[in-house]
């Protein structure tokens, strides 16, 4: 946007604790929220004047938002866009047997696919998240630096944040994990490359490596996170291998967050919650029913003190990257299993603001001084009118059908106000 933006009259999910306004103003200057409160309060001037802009002086363009209920722009804390082309390949067998990340069929549909066609379909699921108000997706990417840069060209081509969490192409047998050897000499010429590449490592799991190399993983600072516990028979083989729990060993990569954790016992989660470097759990229930995983035990793991919670859809091979549906499914089954309310304030904030602190940026909410990334929801679609409760409108019931536009850093990348 070329000079500061003004959107009136908007009724708003404000801040970290998602406050609902009913009559506010939010101002965008740059790709940033500046002002995001009552109406008709907001008297700002552009801060460019100093950086001699031209449109400094003008007045904020306007535009009545009148109806319209905006929310923070929703982010998926895990995803695997690779396997986009393989969607439901194959729905019967063990998890292993489908997304194992050496002998599943996904490895060998990623292996066997030309990259062009790679590239195509990862830009179609990148353009379906907009679609559904998704702004940031975490992709736990395969295939090294090769792998990233497929993922950055179908980027290239659709307005998205992404934080691209790269792995090495090395793997520890079970005799490397049991005499625990270290990263392979591949591995560690190919470590700094994936590094520099993207914005974090994203390890496929302890059963997987060795406890030295999740060791040498812990030193590179980056951002880092690692699946755990995802599955029964994941659990235990590290017991089978190792005598020591899968998410014990997991927590040597010292990850800032770990994913899943459906089935980690609540000896697992107390590690986990004295852990200094974890920042928060990112729970996928969608793609764990659909693998016969069962779901997390979420009340339990908001209990964990200072442990945030998050949302991922997983992989696109077994589930469709849609946060709305996400947070849904959450909802209920979480009920449904704990037998017990809810607040559906608390699942929003899994998509949202949980995200972004966990991710250690700056989204997730519409708060000043945040990144202008937010959903625009027409209150008066078929599916939301009346809005009673906003939080549970959102949650679960509104849809792709219910958004007029979405804003990433400032620019509409989906739909119109007009």
């Amino acid at each position: 946007m070329a000079r500061t933006h003004l959107f009136k009259n908007a009724s708003v999910l404000a801040g970290p604790e998602l406050k609902y306004v009913r009559d506010a103003d939010i101002a965008v200057s740059n790709d940033t929220f500046e002002y995001v409160g009552p109406a008709g309060v907001y008297h700002g001037r552009n801060p460019r004047r100093d950086a001699g802009d031209v449109d400094a002086d003008a007045a904020p363009a306007t535009h009545d938002c009148t109806g319209l209920l905006v929310i923070p722009g929703l982010v998926n804390c895990h995803t695997h866009i690779g396997d986009s082309v393989g969607k439901d390949a194959r729905l019967e067998g063990t998890v292993d047997e489908k997304i194992h990340p050496v002998f599943g069929l996904k490895s060998r549909i990623l292996s066997e696919t030309p990259p062009d066609v790679l590239v195509d379909f990862m830009a179609n699921s990148c353009a379906s998240m907009v679609r559904g108000g998704t702004t940031t997706f975490v992709d736990f990417r395969e295939g090294g630096v090769g792998g990233v840069a497929l993922l950055r060209r179908a980027l290239s081509r659709v307005p998205i944040r992404c934080v691209i969490m790269g792995r090495t192409n090395h793997y520890s047998g079970e005799d490397d994990i049991r005499r625990n050897a270290p990263l392979s000499a591949s591995g560690e010429g190919e470590l700094g490359d994936v590094v520099r590449s993207c914005d974090g490592l994203g390890v496929s799991g302890a059963n997987e490596n060795s406890d030295a190399v999740l060791g040498r993983y812990s030193k590179c600072g980056t951002l880092r996170a690692i699946h755990a516990s995802e599955t029964e028979e994941s659990v235990s083989r590290s017991g089978q291998m190792t005598g020591v729990s899968e998410t014990v060993r997991a927590l040597g990569l010292r990850p800032h967050f770990l994913v899943h954790m459906t089935h980690a016992s609540k000896k697992d989660l107390e590690a986990v919650a004295g852990s200094p470097d974890v920042r928060g759990i990112v729970v996928c229930p969608r793609a764990n029913a659909t693998l016969a995983e069962g779901m997390p035990d979420i009340a339990y793991l908001r209990s964990l003190s200072n442990r945030r919670l998050a949302l991922g859809t997983d992989n696109v091979m077994v589930n469709t990257p849609d946060m709305f549906r996400e947070m849904d499914y959450t909802w209920k089954a979480a009920m449904g299993m704990g037998r017990a309310q809810v607040d559906p304030v608390e699942i929003l904030r899994m998509a949202t603001v949980n995200a972004g602190m966990i991710l250690g940026r700056k989204i997730g909410q519409v708060a000043p001084g945040m990144l202008a990334d937010c959903v625009f929801l027409d209150k008066h679609a078929i599916d939301l009118e009346p809005v009673h409760n906003p939080h549970a409108a959102v949650v679960h019931r509104a849809s792709a059908s219910s958004i007029r536009a979405v804003m990433i850093g400032g620019r509409m990348v989906h739909g119109s106000l007009d």
